[in-house]
């Protein structure tokens, strides 16, 4: 991936605020354009719909459709792109994306997903025993942490791990050069996912792979091609996503000392911790399009059928009518009260399938933090970090630390 500087980002029109924080222009939009169009890192334009209520909104609409296949729309971004795949779950509407989601329901429920916090937590000790007291947060723990858990869960050998991340990496880029990549990348990823079921079909055990395989509704189980779609989306979203929360969590920590440090000294807040993390840095990104197939009455105004659309979750937990001082950091925002109501996991019928694992894997990864190096800090200056500016997820490409 290119870098620039922490204000750079592959949105034309949104450049990220200091030390990573929302754009100006969102917080623009929030106040003044909560439907102001937007350009897309393919160069299209569409509204952009930022506040919170609408947000939910268009989230939970009947009317908001994933398919937007049809020619001539509005892209994310330039070539092959996973608004292509009529198979991923993420891309289908009722009553397909119902059907597909009451066979996986069991899959991904707390308990399924306990069984792993152990085998979580040691690996992210091993990596700190392994890191030392310097490092780079991003390629020693954060990165490596979520790609091993994935791996074990999913039973794929690790030392498969940097060519599906090389993969992911292609795929998820916004750079117009890298559209033919993407397209291949997308293909031998695919390829690679549907190895996996077959090796797990003549060699059945009991990881991750052979739930899906075994996940029915009554009769009803998931396609071949659902199931190799879906062994994709798990590699790809359980390692790049949330490695770039830890990255962006641990980064925004190092901005508040003083909350960190607090974290180290009250550990019954790392919950409440991980959430405020969730919402100021999660998903990493501006979010889905969506299609209008109806219209849709917002607060804000009327979005016509037809339309093609992006409700932003970065904008939705930064609005003030939602979030009280919502451009503040705070981990105990919601300590001890009710859960924390952000959108970084989305909302209605997409709700992410994995936020179990997503969570579990964050409080795992900030407890090993603030456990083993409650002295961690920053070597560089952290507003000279370079960011990545050619991905859909926008994160620091280093984070230089030292801890004890």
């Amino acid at each position: 991936m290119t870098v620039r500087s922490s204000t750079a980002s592959p949105w034309p029109d949104l450049p990220s605020g200091p030390l990573g924080t929302p754009s100006p222009d969102l917080v623009r939009r929030l106040a003044q354009a909560p439907m102001e169009l937007a350009t897309m890192p393919s160069g299209d334009r569409v509204p952009m719909i930022v506040r919170y209520e609408d947000v939910r909104a268009v989230l939970a609409s009947p009317a908001s459709s994933r398919n937007l296949r049809a020619p001539g729309l509005p892209r994310m971004v330039s070539g092959t792109a996973l608004e292509d795949d009529s198979s991923a779950l993420i891309n289908q509407d009722p009553p397909e994306h119902t059907r597909y989601r009451r066979i996986m329901q069991g899959t991904f429920t707390p308990r399924h997903i306990e069984r792993w916090r152990p085998r979580a937590a040691a690996i992210a000790n091993e990596l700190i025993d392994a890191a030392g007291r310097e490092f780079d947060l991003v390629a020693d723990f954060a990165l490596p942490l979520p790609a091993r858990v994935i791996c074990e869960m999913l039973g794929v050998p690790m030392d498969r791990f940097e060519q599906f991340r090389g993969w992911t990496e292609v795929f998820l880029s916004t750079s117009e050069a890298s559209a033919e990549a993407r397209g291949e990348g997308f293909a031998a990823f695919m390829a690679y996912a549907g190895e996996l079921i077959a090796e797990h079909r003549a060699r059945p055990g009991d990881d991750l792979i052979d739930l899906l395989i075994e996940a029915r509704d009554e009769e009803d189980r998931l396609s071949e091609a659902e199931l190799t779609h879906m062994v994709f989306t798990l590699i790809m979203a359980g390692h790049e996503t949330t490695a770039s929360i830890i990255i962006r969590g641990a980064f925004r920590l190092l901005c508040h000392p003083e909350q960190y440090a607090r974290l180290t000294a009250r550990h019954e807040l790392l919950e409440s911790a991980v959430e405020e993390i969730l919402r100021c840095e999660g998903p990493g990104g501006n979010g889905l399009l969506r299609m209008i197939t109806e219209d849709v009455e917002l607060s804000s105004g009327v979005i016509p059928k037809g339309s093609v659309v992006l409700p932003n979750p970065t904008g939705a937990n930064h609005d003030p009518s939602a979030f009280d001082d919502s451009l503040r950091f705070d981990i105990q925002r919601f300590a001890g009260t009710a859960p924390n109501p952000h959108l970084a996991f989305g909302h209605g019928p997409h709700y992410c399938l994995g936020a179990n694992l997503a969570r579990m894997e964050l409080q795992e990864a900030f407890r090993a933090l603030v456990t083993r190096l409650p002295t961690l800090r920053a070597q560089e200056d952290l507003s000279t970090l370079r960011w990545t500016d050619d991905g859909l997820i926008y994160r620091p490409l280093r984070l230089p630390v030292k801890g004890g």
